[in-house]
Formats: C-alpha cells, sequence, structure tokens
C-alpha cells in the first residue's frame, strides 16, 4: 500500500467530512433504530432493514477463537478465553464513499450475564474498497457512550487504509437492558470489574473477526479508544497477544486512585459508598489491580505504542498517565497543552497522529 501523507488542510477537510459521516449516522430515522435504554442516554446505533439496499447481501458466518499458544502463561487469568467458534452477522449499509464501506457486525459476547441485550456485541465495520491487505484497528468509545467521536477516528483510520471496527462496549447503546440499571462502570467497583472484564474479552474475540476477514493483514491489527475506551484499549492490548499497536489517548493507569481522588460526582458518590460498606483506599487499590493497564506492562513489551495525553487533564491525573506510561516501556508519548474536555481543541492533530499510527507500516512495506 503506497504511503499517504496529508497536509494540515486536507486533514481538516477529512476531519469536516468524518464528522459529517458520524452525525449522519447517528442522525438516521428513528424507525431504522435499535434501543434497549433510556432515550437521553446514549448515541443510538442506526440500523437499517435489508431492504434499504437490495444488491447488497447480509453475510452470516463462523470464526474460530484460537487462544495464543502461551495462553496459559502469557494472559492473565481472568481474561484467558478457551478455543471456540462462534456465529457473525455482517449487514451491509449505504457507503461512506466511494473509498470507504460500513457494515453492522454482531456476534456473541463470551460471557454471558443475566441480560440478555448485553450478551451480543455490537460493531460498526469501517473497511476501505481498495485491493489488497490492509492493517485494521478496533476503535472504542467514552465512558459517555457518545459515539460520533469514534465514528470520526475509525471514518479517518478507513479513508488512511486502515480497516476499522467500532465496538460497542458493555451495557452501552443497544446492549443496554431496557428494565435494568446496570452500567459497564458502575458506583460498586465489582460490577466494574466485571464490565471491564467482559469489556475485553469481548475485544478478544473482535480482533479474531477482524483477523479471519480475508482484506485484513492479521499481523497488523491494533487498539485504539478515548478516556474509558483509552484506559479499555491500554488493558485489552496488553492482554490479547494480536494486537501489534496500541493507541490508548486520555488514559492513564493507577485506576482506583482516580476513582479516589477525583472530584467528578459520580466517583464522590462511588467513593462514599465503598467507605460506607467498610472499605478502604488500600482494599480499593488491591481490588481494582485487576482491571488496572499499568498491572500489566510486562505484556507490552516489543509492541508498539504511542499515547495522547492531556497535561491538565482534570478526570486522569497525570500521575496516572505517567503510571501506564512507566509501565509500558516508556513508549512516544504526546502532551496537549489542554484538560480532557478541552482537548478536542486538538482533533485534528490527534486524528493526524493516530492515522499515521496505524498506517505506518503498511505504508513502509514493514
Amino acid at each position: 500500500m503506497a504511503s499517504i501523507r496529508f497536509s494540515s488542510g486536507s486533514r481538516l477537510a477529512l476531519l469536516i467530512a468524518c464528522v459529517g459521516v458520524a452525525c449522519s449516522i447517528a442522525a438516521a430515522p428513528a424507525e431504522n433504530s435499535v434501543r434497549h435504554g433510556p432515550r437521553n442516554d446514549t448515541e443510538v446505533v442506526p440500523y437499517q432493514s435489508a431492504a434499504s439496499a437490495p444488491e447488497k447481501a447480509i453475510r452470516h458466518g463462523e470464526v474460530r477463537f484460537e487462544p495464543d499458544s502461551k495462553e496459559q502463561t502469557a494472559v492473565p487469568k481472568p481474561f484467558r478465553l478457551d478455543a471456540a467458534a462462534f456465529q457473525f452477522e455482517r449487514r451491509p449499509q449505504n457507503s461512506i464513499s466511494d473509498d470507504v464501506s460500513l457494515s453492522f457486525v454482531t456476534f456473541p459476547s463470551p460471557v454471558k450475564t443475566k441480560y440478555e441485550p448485553n450478551n451480543t456485541v455490537h460493531c460498526e465495520y469501517y473497511c476501505p474498497t481498495t485491493p489488497g491487505k490492509h492493517p485494521a484497528c478496533i476503535v472504542l468509545h467514552i465512558l459517555g457512550g457518545d459515539f460520533p467521536l469514534s465514528r470520526t477516528f475509525a471514518t479517518a483510520l478507513a479513508h488512511r487504509g486502515v480497516a476499522s471496527l467500532f465496538v460497542i462496549m458493555p451495557y452501552y447503546g443497544p446492549r443496554r437492558p431496557i428494565d435494568a440499571n446496570v452500567r459497564m462502570i458502575s458506583a460498586d467497583p465489582r460490577q466494574t470489574i466485571e464490565g471491564m472484564t467482559q469489556a475485553v474479552k469481548d475485544i478478544r474475540y473482535a480482533a479474531a473477526w477482524l483477523a479471519a476477514e480475508p482484506e485484513v493483514d492479521r499481523d497488523q491489527i491494533g487498539v485504539f479508544g478515548i478516556s474509558l475506551g483509552g484506559i479499555t484499549a491500554a488493558l485489552a492490548g496488553a492482554i490479547e497477544p494480536r494486537f501489534h499497536k496500541i493507541c490508548p489517548v486520555l488514559a492513564g493507569g493507577g485506576i482506583a486512585l482516580v476513582l479516589w481522588e477525583s472530584t467528578d460526582p459520580h466517583a464522590v458518590d462511588a467513593r462514599q459508598r465503598w467507605i460506607a460498606a467498610g472499605g478502604t483506599r488500600d482494599s480499593l487499590m488491591e481490588l481494582m489491580k485487576t482491571v488496572d493497564p499499568a498491572s500489566y506492562g510486562d505484556c507490552v513489551r516489543g509492541r508498539k505504542v504511542m499515547m495522547l495525553n492531556a497535561s491538565h487533564d482534570e478526570i486522569i491525573p497525570k500521575k496516572c498517565t505517567e503510571a501506564l506510561w512507566q509501565a509500558f516501556g516508556r513508549p512516544e508519548i504526546h502532551w496537549y497543552d489542554a484538560g480532557h474536555y478541552s482537548a478536542i481543541w486538538h482533533l485534528v492533530d490527534a486524528i493526524g497522529r493516530v492515522t499515521d499510527f496505524f498506517q505506518a507500516d503498511a505504508a513502509s512495506g514493514k
């Protein structure tokens, strides 16, 4: 694949196009949407009927997840998976452009919960239409479940020749049960551990699905996410041996410290509940180690990592970012002069860096 470089002006034009695509997907007619949660809680994946694109056949198939040969020693016990075959559905949608096709993909979660909607993983697949093998990337969303930002990155990656699978994490969007107040990130730290563990296992299945697609170079699969998605990307990247590249954005390690020190009302509520139940700072730190990406720094040795962070982040303290950076072996890191939310003003630069990062090996023929 030839190397593609964009000027800052071209990147801005691409960003405007990508945001337009993300907004048009989010604004699809309600009758084509699938929803399992409160209307004001999250963006919705707009499923279209097969009749809207009769020339595009819905594809059903089977993928076999095969654990790494060193699964029992290299993969931490809570995240291990047995070999298994799983069914999937790929439902083509109206094309993004001549260069990118869009499909909705579903497959069963390897984790079965008592909430049936949460047991199906929903994804959006942004696939380059150019011939040949392509690097690939899993894209993860933010805590609030606002999907347009993830769609913007997925679309930009696909325009740069990187096949991108946007994965909706547990209890978000169509995975949220209508009759239960349950979340992936909860005021109960134990439930948070369950949610993040399921997310990592879902992502492992998603990586296997990508690796089985004929247009994907199975040796160049990465994972990317922002905020909660960045923390989960760092965790899944450390756990899943298939990932060649890892790019956490606005993320960090020491996530129990984030919960303990944050002034965010939700974090304060969770902390107060923990203390009221007899929990302590030390017991929280010990419990959350299971889903702290900084706990698994040794697992990423030899892989390519790039971190993008805000030097004035009010959600992820700088010491937490530096803890992850140290644990991951001091990889490439870029600091924006911004806070967690004001980092959006650096979106054009971030898109350029992320797309360069995931395209680089393919462009150079490595």
